[in-house]
Formats: C-alpha cells, structure tokens, sequence
C-alpha cells in the first residue's frame, strides 16, 4: 500500500484554510460591536513515547497551547526520572525537525562530546590492549560531556512558544511526590547482566528503606532531581553547564580508577549543532534522516538497497522477504561501521554512500544464499578507514511530538548503556557514551578508525531519528528507536512493513525484529513462524537470539489524513492522539 494514496487528505487539509475576511467595525456605532467569530479548523496533537507518564507531561504541555518544543522539553524531564535506564538529562540526543508553516526539515545535534584531554588511546591498557568494557564503562572515562539539555534549549529558544521555565512542573512533581516503578524498570533493577547494576550510586539510589533493592510496584521518589528540575526551570541550561551541578559532574567523573578528563570548561564550552538533514526518496516519498555522526546515511542506504529488490511485492509470512532484508541490512552495517564518525574529524562520503550507482552495485551482492560477511565497499569521495571496533550496547528511548500548528518532533535520546555510567549527580545519571568510541585506534594496518576516540569530538551515533514527507513536502509520518547498532535494523524493518506492505503502524513495529550485522544473524526466534525460519535456514540464514528483543520503536503514519501511531510492545509506551480547534489561517 504506497503512502502517497493514503496521505493525499493530508496535503489538502493543509491547504483547504478558510480565506474569508474579518469584517470591519462600524465607526459611527455608538457602542463596541461584537468580535467577529474566529474560524477555526481542527488539528490534532499526539505524542508517542516509551512512558505513560513521559507521553502525557508532553500531551499536557500541548493541552497549554504549547508547541512540539516546548513538549519535547516536558517529555524528556519526564523519562529521566522514569526511565533512567534509557535517557537522561546527563545525556545526549538528535532531534529531527519539522516545521509545519514553511514545510522544513532541520536537524538538532546534541550528541556528547568528548572532553578536550581525551586521547585515543584512553581505552587501551598498559599493555595496548582494549579494556574489558565492565571497566571501562563504569570508569570516569566513559562519561562525555552531555549535550540533551542545551540542544532542547536551542531548540525552544527557536520553536518554543511557552516560557521555559513552566515546562518542568510534571516531572518536578512526579519526582518530588514520587512514582510507580515500571515492570521495565523493575526487571532492568533485578538482573545482574549489566554491569551498572552493582555501581554504588545504582545501590543507593534504588535501595529499599527497609533493606533490599526496590522493584516493580513501589513507589520511588527524588527529591535531588526534583529539587535540580526547579533550578532548571529557573536558570535555564546553566543549571547544568556551570555552578554547582557543573562542579559536582567534573568531581564525580574524576573519581576512581581510570579517571575522566572533563573540566568545567569541557562543559561550559559545549555547543549544540544545527545540521542539514539528509532526504532521499523512498518509494514515493521523502525520507528525511540526521547526518553524521548519527547514523541516517546507514538508514537511507539500506532502504535504497531494498529498493533494488522485490521485498515490497512480497510480506512478512515470505522468508524470501525476510532474507533480502537481512542481507541488504549486512552490507549496509559493512558501509555504515567503516565510514561514519564525527564529520568535523573525518570525511565521511555521505553522497557516495548514497550514490543510486553504488547502491545499485552493493545490492548486487544479494545472492540467492548467505555467504561470508560482506566487507565495506569503496563509495565515490570515499578514504578507506580503519576496521571498527565500536562496542555498542542497547539502551536509549525515542519519542515523537506534533502540535496543532503541524510541527513535529521525532527524537532519539539516550544516556548510552542501562543507567549510562552508574554513577549520578544530583538525582540523574551521567552518560557512558565515551564507549560509544572505537576501544582500538587503528586497525592492523594503521588505518585510523572513523571512529576513534579525540578531544572534542563526537562519537558515532546508531540514532535515526526519521520524518517523512510526501509530495508537497508536507508531514507524512516519523520513526525511530532504542536499541544500540540495531536500531538501523528495527526502523528499516518498520518502514518496509508500514509503507510496502501496508500494515497499521502498531503492527509494523510489533513484527519480529532480525539484526544481521557481519556475521551474526539475531532475532525474535520464538515470533517468527516456523516457515519462516524454515526458509531463512534454506537460504543460509540460522537465526539466533541475542540482540533484537528490546527494540523500543516510536512511530506515526498519516493515512487519510489522520495519525495512525504505534508503540514498541516490547516496551511500555503510549500514543495518545487528540483533536482541537485551532484558529485558522486567514
């Protein structure tokens, strides 16, 4: 089903606006006459995130008149407190933008930087060897400086219509009076498989009063973060980037083995980025994706792989399907892994990746069968770069905010790994998003790796935050998702289902996730029918589990021009969706 015969009503929404003229007043009229009755039309305002409590601090922000920024700023206060295992305000983030009246699409870099003493090889032992990433990502070393907080603020100072400051109320309160910990929390607070689970600050924070550690079901308050929240609100960003948090960041980063280099100058001197997004076409619509050091060059490469193949005529019982998705996704991780990093560091060849040539070629390698893990190829404008050996573990959260005017936000944010560092300052959790760095400089031929470690730079990003357009450029949907390198995988997978086959959003982001990254194929094993592991088997492909259970997709389509949205099962999300009357254009 081609989205451009289900989002036509969406184009004439926007440009059937009433025209008529106010009347005027008469002069000679002994008393004022009645204001003219303002037309209005109806829009409607979602917001789909990973909480039931992040979603409805944005919706209510919303309710207030207040616009996709100013939501966005409510959305992400809320998920620190609740879900912290995923994001935080002592993180990072890439905001993809579209605003509604000139039909734009900009995108808002606020990823992590690393401190201005970091070198290359601060993840290698005394004997040259990689660290094990236990220690290091619990190391003052993991942690880069966080850039959430000024790039939410860059954007607001842009986009924002309601003041700053009354944009933190919910999460303040929610952390103040307290909350319900989620089962997802609760299952995250009961596993050791991480190592941030026995972090000191992890202990104290989720410890029980009377002994043990909370979980599913209790109540959990905050008061250093509620009490943080209001500086915020009443600061603005310094509240973060100078004075005592800053202070109390530099001193918590410094501490223990393998310390961290941040000064209060690496944090007072961070700056957000704003960046041209990349757009290709997809089928018959735009794609819209962030550049370098975010990973939608990796997307809008895999989706131009796909559509070299038939995969769009066929559907997800089809293990023919399933396998032209997995391998297109291979050569694409090959290309992506190799290529992108910071683009202020290194030449990241973007246009040749996405070259209709080049991808023509790469799809070649589609086969009948799975063979060895493909190697990188050599895009136009490219220098081959070092082997990567970028560890990169699940975490993160995305959401997506639309206003009544047609902005939209589509956000991915993350702390990094679960908790990000263990370590916390002022109620919130630092970062580990240093180990988001290739661990090895150079490869074995002393090729320097994309995506080595350097002072202020940043470090590659899985993040994919997506905004589609159709024909007249206006709004057609959003995407994106939590899950480290897989995340390329788990939107890829979505857009096939929503725009080739077809299926409600929810749908979509409810089909198996399958990660084929080298030569490791993973995957929802128990939730793919049996012929279709049968048939993925026959081509070559064993599925295994491991990485493609904790997706947490966020996504919304516009179909007869209204919004279809959807959440991650896997997660706890909500999409609420609600129409109001807004004046309209004259």
């Amino acid at each position: 089903m081609k989205l451009a015969n289900t989002l036509f009503a969406t184009v004439t929404a926007a440009l059937l606006a009433s025209c008529a003229a106010a009347p005027a007043a008469h002069v000679a009229a002994p008393a004022a006459p009645a204001a003219p009755a303002t037309e209005t039309k109806q829009a409607q305002i979602f917001v789909a995130a990973a909480n039931p409590l992040a979603a409805e601090a944005g919706m209510a922000v919303l309710r207030r008149g207040g616009s996709a920024a100013d939501a966005a700023v409510a959305v992400q206060a809320m998920l620190s407190l609740v879900e912290p295992q995923s994001s935080g305000i002592g993180g990072g983030a890439f905001m993809t933008y579209y605003d509604g009246a000139t039909r734009k699409v900009r995108v808002y870099d606020g990823r992590e930087t690393a401190p201005a003493g970091a070198t290359p090889d601060m993840f290698l032992d005394d004997n040259g060897k990689p660290l094990p990433f236990a220690t290091a990502v619990l190391s003052g070393r993991a942690t880069g400086v966080p850039g959430a907080v000024k790039m939410l603020a860059l954007v607001h100072d842009e986009h924002g219509k309601l003041p700053w400051r009354t944009l933190f109320g919910d999460a303040e309160r929610t952390a103040r009076d307290g909350f319900i910990v989620s089962p997802r929390l609760g299952r995250f607070l009961a596993s050791s498989m991480f190592p941030q689970s026995s972090a000191p600050d992890v202990e104290a924070y989720f410890a029980r009063p009377g002994g043990g550690r909370v979980g599913a079901g209790d109540r959990l308050r905050n008061p250093a973060f509620a009490a943080f929240l209001n500086r915020l609100a009443n600061e603005g960003p310094s509240a973060l980037y100078a004075g005592r948090t800053a202070q109390a960041i530099v001193d918590r980063v410094h501490q223990g083995a393998h310390a961290g280099a941040m000064t209060l100058a690496d944090l007072a001197g961070y700056r957000p980025v704003e960046r041209e997004a990349i757009c290709r076409p997809y089928r018959v619509d735009l794609v819209c994706a962030p550049p370098p050091p975010a990973s939608g060059v990796g997307t809008l490469e895999l989706l131009g792989l796909l559509e070299q193949t038939d995969i769009a005529t066929r559907g997800p019982q089809d293990p023919q399907a399933w396998f032209e998705f997995a391998e297109a996704s291979r050569i694409m991780y090959a290309d992506r892994d190799r290529y992108v990093g910071d683009p202020a560091f290194v030449s990241v060849p973007v246009a040749g990746l996405l070259d209709p040539a080049y991808i023509a070629s790469r799809a070649k390698l589609i086969g009948e069968r799975a063979g060895p893990p493909p190697a990188a190829g050599n895009p136009p404008g490219a220098t081959l770069a070092g082997v990567d050996r970028t560890l990169e573990p699940m975490g993160t959260s995305h959401f997506i905010v639309g206003d009544a005017h047609g902005n939209v936000v589509s956000m991915t944010t993350t702390v990094e790994s679960i908790f990000g560092s263990g370590r916390m300052v002022d109620g919130f959790f630092l970062n580990n998003q240093m180990t988001d760095f290739s661990f090895t400089p150079r490869d074995a031929d002393g090729r320097p790796a994309a995506n080595a470690v350097a002072g202020g730079k940043r470090p590659r990003s899985s993040m994919t935050p997506l905004v589609l357009l159709d024909g007249e450029r206006g709004f057609a949907g959003a995407l994106g998702s939590a899950g480290g390198n897989a995340i390329l995988a788990y939107v890829g997978k979505s857009m096939v289902a929503a725009v080739d086959w077809g299926l409600s959003m929810q749908d979509a982001l409810a089909l198996p996730n399958l990660v084929a990254r080298g030569a490791n194929f993973n995957g929802e094993v128990d939730r793919f029918p049996r012929t279709v592991l049968d048939g993925l088997a026959a081509r070559g492909v064993t599925l295994k589990p491991g990485q493609g259970e904790d997706s947490g997709l966020q996504g919304v389509i516009v179909r007869n021009g209204r919004i279809d949205g959807g959440y991650d099962p896997r997660r706890e999300g909500r999409v609420p969706v609600e129409s109001v009357a807004v004046p309209a254009p004259r």
